[in-house]
């Protein structure tokens, strides 16, 4: 039945496709703007552009797979082949982009551009139809909810792998393949700049993603079938369908701004470490930086804050613990600009701001799936694809947005990648970049929760009113 209970072993399975995608998400996020300026060589602003037209036109992207995947038919269902179908070329693509040729500053350029963007079309190639899936596997909200949990749990899990294995894993293949360059860029930077270092790293991670995409794919299942025949539903009609959906409007919104909230953060934060809190220190027996530490602790909080989400949000609504969480997020993180420069403080308040960043992903992506429900009563079309990737679009979009803006905005306080030490004035954008930025971002997406008009209430009344209809259609 399409209410049934979830076992375990199926949430952790769906929970598997978010750690890989995730793995990679974070290198994308926290690592690749660093890449381009210091290991690939472009300059700040060309790699905010590239970031910027790259990501514009694949979020985009995103709806065009939405479309394709909701008509999919196959043995294995409409979402769950193309995890089967992309994991290799994911993890392909992960190292192809991540080499740097030994091309010129406009063969270069053009090679990121293409290796890029073409990431982000097998990233949304694989994602979308996972992201769908929640939409497939059960239709009871507190189900949906417990779903969503996991997969945001995995998915943090995913980054902390990641986080406690890639700086130790470039660093080790810099070592073994060119340790000329490891004592060389010991000085400048939080973690090797060899270009083999970064290859071998992100391939490596790769491998694990693609294990973990093809166990997502066994372990689930797609349950939930749309009430009315499908066949006669042009595109068109999909299309203006959401675009008259007033609460996917707001939710794209207010997604947008609380996901540039943690991109700005995410993208300055290694220059933030290195140029402005200045600490020299590795960890005894792992080789982490403090970048990577930090990391870490707010990938640890992160998950607090993921795993209390359905708990908090079960007594005081999805909509209200939502607004509060971004809020006291926005709070603390200008927080991160008025203490001193102190690595306990920095550390601390990393800790509280992501715990309460880890509240919204989890409700965002449930909200998601309210509304796949809300759009199906009210014109008997179930475009489960299209909605999730409309999600997995604000979500490209703000970090493309996010990874822009860092980009240009240490280039506007005159960032110079091959600098022995940054100016007064490129720390000082670093700084507000981790703090006041985010905080702004973090209020714009308060304001917009403020408009969304599904409550916890209704969301039900629509869910009962759906089963009734599919039991009267004898559809399972």
């Amino acid at each position: 039945m399409i209410s049934e209970k979830i076992k375990l072993r199926e949430k952790i399975g769906y929970g598997f496709g978010d750690a890989a995608s995730s793995m990679f998400w974070k290198i994308f996020g926290m690592y690749s703007l660093f890449f381009y300026t210091d290991v690939f060589g472009i300059t700040a602003a060309a790699a905010g552009t590239m970031f910027l037209v790259a990501r514009l036109w694949d979020s985009f992207f995103d709806v065009l797979v939405g479309i394709m995947s909701d008509r999919t038919k196959s043995r294995y269902g409409k979402y769950r082949p193309y995890l089967l179908w992309f994991a290799i070329p994911f993890a392909v693509m992960g190292a192809v982009t991540f080499f740097v040729p030994d091309f010129g500053q406009t063969g270069k350029l053009v090679y990121a551009y293409i290796t890029y963007s073409l990431m982000m079309i097998v990233y949304s190639l694989i994602n979308v139809p996972y992201a769908s899936l929640l939409g497939v596997i059960s239709s009871n909200p507190q189900e949906r909810n417990s779903l969503s949990s996991y997969r945001m749990s995995f998915a943090f899990i995913g980054s902390f792998v990641t986080f406690m294995l890639l700086q130790p894993l470039i660093d080790f293949y810099a070592k073994t393949f060119n340790p000329s360059d490891v004592a060389l860029n010991a000085v400048n930077s939080t973690v090797s700049t060899s270009p083999v270092g970064w290859v071998l790293g992100v391939g490596t991670i790769g491998i694990i993603c693609i294990v973990l995409f093809l166990l997502c794919f066994s372990w689930t299942k797609e349950r939930v079938t749309q009430i009315e025949s499908e066949e006669n539903v042009s595109v068109k009609q999909d299309l203006k369908n959401l675009f008259h959906n007033a609460p996917w409007w707001i939710l794209v919104g207010t997604g947008l701004a609380a996901l540039l909230f943690n991109a700005i953060r995410d993208s300055v934060a290694i220059y933030y470490f290195r140029d402005y809190v200045s600490i020299n220190y590795r960890m005894p027996g792992t080789g982490w930086d403090m970048t990577t530490i930090y990391f870490l602790v707010g990938q640890a909080a992160n998950l607090i804050g993921v795993m209390l989400a359905p708990t908090v949000s079960a007594r005081f609504g999805k909509k209200k613990t939502y607004m509060i969480a971004i809020l006291l997020a926005g709070f603390f993180s200008i927080g991160m600009y008025l203490i001193p420069n102190n690595i306990t403080y920095i550390l601390i308040l990393q800790f509280v701001i992501s715990i309460f960043a880890g509240y919204v992903l989890p409700l965002l992506w449930s909200m998601f799936a309210d509304i796949v429900d809300h759009q199906e009563l009210k014109t008997g079309r179930r475009a489960t694809g299209l909605i999730f990737s409309s999600s997995s679009m604000s979500q490209k979009l703000g970090w493309a947005l996010g990874a822009a803006m860092s980009g240009w905005i240490l280039a506007i306080f005159h960032y110079m990648p091959d600098a022995a030490q940054q100016s007064a004035e490129t720390i000082f954008g670093e700084r507000i970049m981790i703090s006041l930025f985010p905080a702004v971002c973090a209020v714009i997406a308060f304001v917009g929760m403020l408009f969304y008009p599904l409550s916890d209430k209704k969301v039900k009344e629509i869910s009962e009113e759906l089963n009734k209809k599919r039991e009267l259609s004898g559809k399972k």
